[in-house]
C-alpha cells in the first residue's frame, strides 16, 4: 500500500499572509489524519514563509500517522530533528532562497557528506529519505549513503504527462527498480495530482509513500479538504 502524506505548508502560507492563526495549521494537520492522510509532511525554511519552527515543535506533540519534515541539512535543521524526531526525514538540497524543491541531490558529489548526515540521523531512530532526480547514475552513491529510503523528483514526470505519459514515465520506472534491486525504499514528490498520480502509481505499485501539498489544497478549494484527501487515497488504490 503507497501512503499519502500531506504537505500543509500551503495552510501555513495562507495563514501567514494575513497573521494570526487562521487557518489553524495544527487543527489542518489533525482533520488531515481524521479525512484520511497517513502521513503529514512539512518543509521548514530558513525565512520561515510558510511553516513555522514553532509549527513543527506544535505538530510534533499531536500527529499521530507518520511526521515526515524535509529540509536542508544545515545545523538548524539537524537541531529540530533532534529535538522532534520524527519518523521521516527527507533530505533535500534547496538553498534558502529556493521557492520549492526543484532538482534532487548529486549523491556521487555530496556522498561522503550525505553519508556523515544519515548516520546521524538513524542515531537519532529516525529514517532517512534522499531527494532524488530519476537518474540511475545516482542511485548506488545514494544506497552508500546508508539512506533508508530515496523520494523520486517528481516535476519532469508531471511536466510530461499529458504529452505523453509513457515516455515521461519511463525513467521513472527504470530507477524505481534499481531502487528495489539496491534495497531502498521508494517515496516520490513533486507536482503530482489528480490527473498523473494514478498512472504512477500503477507503474511503480511498489511506491512506499507519496507526498502532495500544492496541489491537494488546491483541489481541496473546490471538493472540500476531506473530499479531497479521499480522492487522492483513492488514485492510490486503483
Amino acid at each position: 500500500m503507497t501512503k499519502l502524506s500531506v504537505n500543509i505548508n500551503k495552510i501555513a502560507t495562507l495563514r501567514n499572509a494575513r497573521g494570526g492563526n487562521n487557518p489553524d495549521v495544527v487543527k489542518v494537520a489533525l482533520d488531515c489524519e481524521r479525512f484520511g492522510a497517513q502521513g503529514i509532511t512539512v518543509h521548514p525554511r530558513p525565512d520561515e514563509r510558510h511553516i513555522r519552527y514553532q509549527d513543527v515543535l506544535d505538530l510534533a506533540k499531536v500527529v499521530t500517522t507518520e511526521f515526515n519534515i524535509e529540509g536542508y541539512p544545515d545545523a538548524r535543521y539537524m537541531q529540530l530533528i533532534r529535538e522532534v524526531k520524527p519518523a521521516q526525514a527527507t533530505l533535500v538540497p534547496d538553498p534558502p532562497d529556493a521557492i520549492t524543491s526543484n532538482t534532487g541531490w548529486d549523491t556521487i558529489e555530496n556522498q561522503f557528506m550525505l553519508r556523515d548526515i544519515v548516520a546521524e540521523l538513524k542515531e537519532i531512530g529516525t529514517r532517512v529519505s534522499i531527494f532524488i532526480n530519476p537518474e540511475a547514475k545516482y542511485f548506488e552513491p545514494a544506497k552508500l549513503t546508508g539512506t533508508d529510503r530515496v523520494e523520486l523528483y517528481t516535476e519532469p514526470y508531471a511536466s510530461h504527462y499529458h504529452e505523453d505519459r509513457e515516455k515521461a514515465v519511463k525513467p521513472y520506472v527504470e530507477v524505481a527498480q534499481l531502487a528495489q534491486e539496491l534495497g531502498l525504499g521508494l517515496n516520490a514528490g513533486h507536482d503530482l495530482d489528480l490527473h498523473n498520480l494514478a498512472f504512477l502509481k500503477k507503474n511503480i505499485p511498489y511506491l512506499d509513500e507519496v507526498s502532495i501539498g500544492h496541489a491537494l489544497v488546491c483541489d481541496a478549494l473546490y471538493y472540500g479538504l476531506e473530499n479531497t484527501i479521499q480522492m487522492y487515497r483513492r488514485q492510490l488504490e486503483i
